[in-house]
């Protein structure tokens, strides 16, 4: 079964190699991209589409990366309050325990 999941995995990343060369291949016309403050160089429109996909896989990874840390604090805050909730609950039965009716 593993050796399936690697053929599998191969094969995947092949065609993914396969469609980037054709897609640099068709996409030769040079672009220069004007950014209103800022004027890039001009180069291929393959290597800006590129160039932006990447930027954009980047970003979308720092940004989730940032919600699950933030959801950890969370998570590990609700953790101690529930811990020390508990501590008292134990405490209190402890002392009511002790107490003569």
């Amino acid at each position: 079964m593993n050796w399936l999941k690697t053929l599998l995995a191969t094969l995947i990343g092949l065609v993914i190699i396969a469609v980037g060369i054709l897609f640099t291949v068709h996409n030769t016309a040079p672009v220069s991209i004007d950014l209103v403050f800022v004027q890039l160089p001009e180069a291929t429109l393959s290597l800006w589409l590129i160039l932006a996909f990447v930027t954009g896989g980047i970003c979308g990874v720092l940004l989730s990366t940032l919600t699950i840390l933030a959801l950890k604090t969370r998570l590990h805050s609700a953790q101690r309050k529930v811990k020390s909730s508990r501590e008292e609950i134990e405490r209190l039965r402890a002392s009511a325990l002790k107490e003569p009716a």
